[in-house]
This record gives structure tokens, sequence and C-alpha cells, in this order.
């Protein structure tokens, strides 16, 4: 009898564990927000490798993180962004690649973003007659 509980003991604490493992799990969150066509941010700052992704409006981005040399460190140096959907960009507008673009700058200062086709070319075609003179200083 003593065992019986013992082994129900573990079995609730056990699923208690994996309820709140299962709740707390980023992915699960990332997938939440795309469905939701919220704004969320997933990455492993720690692990330069691995892409982050990133959901917005709808829009799942994906980003390319590159290692380089910045004045006193190492750091991520260069990032390329793509949708994993292009036909999802539908209704998108330049603020919302800037919002983007200022959430990656946020996580990761020192870095140049640079968008994939076919957002590189919108960026470039709506860009202000001032942004170009900014990018040239």
């Amino acid at each position: 009898m003593w065992l019986l509980r013992m082994l129900l003991f573990a079995l609730i604490l056990f699923l208690i564990y994996t309820a709140v493992k299962y709740l707390l799990n980023s992915k699960r969150k990332l997938e939440l927000a795309h469905e939701q066509k919220r704004y969320y941010f997933w990455d492993d700052q720690d692990n330069v490798r691995k892409n982050f992704l990133i959901t917005y409006k709808g829009v799942l981005f994906e980003g390319e993180k590159y290692l380089g040399t910045t004045d006193n460190a190492f750091d991520v140096v260069s990032i390329f962004i793509w949708p994993h959907n292009t036909s999802a960009l539908k209704g998108m507008v330049r603020e919302d690649f800037l919002f983007i673009e200022r959430k990656i700058t946020e996580a990761y200062p020192t870095a140049k973003i640079d968008w994939k086709s076919p957002v590189k070319e919108f960026m470039h075609k709506t860009a202000s007659p001032g942004d170009e003179i900014k990018d040239h200083l």
C-alpha cells in the first residue's frame, strides 16, 4: 500500500512538471503568437549558430546571425532576415518592417540588418530621400 501511494505521488509530480514545462515552452509561445497575429521574438542569444524566429502580424520571419568583430569584442555583426511565406506579406507596410528592425536592434545593437527578397526591394523602393543620406553617413 505504501509503494502504491509513493507511485501515485510520483505520477502527480511528473504530471505537474510536464504541464509547467509545456506552458513555459518558448516554441509553443511562438506558435500561439503566430496564430493570434501578435509579435513574438524567439531566440537563443547564447548560440550564434542558431537562427531566430520572429512572428509579427501573422507572418513568420527567420533571421540568420553572423559573428564578427567589433571594436572591443566578438559579437553578432550581421543579420539576414527573410519571410517564410511571401504571400503572407500582403498588407504589411514599411513601418512594420522598421518595427521588426528596431526589435532586433534591441537584442543585437552592433548588427547590420539586411532583408532578403522581396522585402529588400520593397524597403529600398519605399525609402524616403533622407534615409539614403543617413545610410551613407
